[in-house]
């Protein structure tokens, strides 16, 4: 009598026999199906299990892309990419699949509609195999919170630019927008969708910078300090309660950018001549016009010393060079009245210069540094 066989070895869908097959491991999972020959197995068998439909929900503003319970930026071309995206994240393969390769063919149905043509291969039970699922992608559009806060004007800081005693100059002002821009993009591309600039209005005292959050607020003003000079101060207004109870604020900071800035010629009236202001960064550093001795105010003055501005670089000239009188007088012609006058020679005078930059002040004619932006 021959030697009985184990009814494990025979399909029992069909009782045809089945080729011996390796033992799963020691604790691995058994297949539900691994005793079906193959012709059975091949009947029921999905290579791939995608949904009948999958809805991408976007915002019309700035293109987010919603998952889970929240917005992502995707950085998307077109929803082309995120329609791909999508149904790549829905698609199960299945676990016994081997060396898969799988395509996309995306249909445009409509504007909201696209129409995932997907290929797949694989190889299963030593068997090569191939299908192909259809996935409807539904484009749904609706408005992210961030663009919602930005369309409704919401802002909890607000960054006013001002000078001391003056009005910011149109590059000062156009500095610190670019400022608050250049933060915000950064925070976006670290993937903060709370950083935006809600509105930019022009007074006729400067600049407000209106942005969604105090801490984006305090590093915008920081950084045009740090930038432009000046100081600013935090003003918290209470607005509301949150949810929590929460008390909820809205903090206004003032920048006073300095009375004076670089470029500007001002006059200390401390007998030594006016000076030529270099920087305004903590006080206000420059050089002497009449020696080109290096100038600093005290720590008490900081950047706005007790001095009148009689000048800007700006405004100086070119002028010829006369003749050079001895170590502290040169001769040169007053770039007004083209007379020859005499005035003071300062250390970085270019003896073998024929122009010098000149600028007439209420205190005399002076000769500046050439190096000048």
């Amino acid at each position: 009598m021959s030697e009985s066989r184990g009814s494990r070895e025979f399909c029992p869908r069909c009782g045809d026999a089945v080729p011996e097959r390796e033992e799963p491991l020691p604790g691995a999972p058994r297949e539900r199906d691994r005793m079906l020959c193959d012709a059975c197995y091949f009947e029921d068998f999905d290579l791939v299990d995608a949904p009948d439909r999958i809805e991408v929900m976007v915002c019309s503003g700035c293109g987010a892309v919603h998952r889970g319970n929240r917005w992502v930026d995707v950085g998307a071309r077109d929803y082309t990419d995120v329609a791909v995206d999508e149904v790549s994240e829905a698609l199960a393969v299945h676990v016994n699949a081997e060396q898969m390769q799988w395509g996309v063919d995306p249909e445009q149905v409509d504007q909201n509609t696209i129409r995932m043509h997907c290929q797949f291969s694989g190889v299963v039970r030593d068997t090569p195999v191939t299908e192909e699922v259809v996935v409807p992608v539904k484009i749904s559009r609706q408005t992210c919170q961030r663009c919602g806060r930005v369309a409704g004007g919401s802002y909890a800081a607000e960054v006013q630019i001002r000078g001391r005693d003056r009005v910011p100059d149109a590059d000062e002002q156009r500095e610190a927008v670019d400022i608050a821009e250049s933060l915000v993009q950064r925070r976006e591309a670290d993937g903060d969708r709370d950083a935006f600039v809600t509105e930019i209005i022009d007074q006729p005292e400067g600049k407000d910078i209106k942005l969604s959050t105090n801490k984006l607020g305090k590093a915008v003003a920081t950084r045009v300090t740090d930038r432009l000079g000046g100081s600013f101060t935090e003003a918290p207004t209470l607005v509301t309660e949150d949810g929590d109870g929460n008390e909820v604020y809205r903090v206004t900071f003032p920048v006073r950018l300095p009375k004076f800035r670089p470029g500007d010629v001002i006059d200390p009236d401390d007998g030594d001549g006016p000076v030529l202001v270099r920087s305004v960064q903590g006080n206000l550093k420059g050089v002497r016009l009449a020696s080109g001795d290096h100038y600093e105010a005290s720590f008490e003055e900081g950047e706005t010393p007790d001095a009148e501005k009689v000048g800007e670089a700006d405004d100086a000239a070119d002028t010829t060079v006369v003749a050079v009188e001895d170590d502290n007088a040169v001769q040169v012609l007053d770039p007004e009245t083209f007379e020859s006058v005499t005035v003071p020679k300062p250390d970085y005078f270019d003896a073998d210069a024929d122009d010098v930059p000149a600028l007439k002040t209420d205190a005399g004619l002076y000769v500046l540094p050439d190096d000048e932006d």
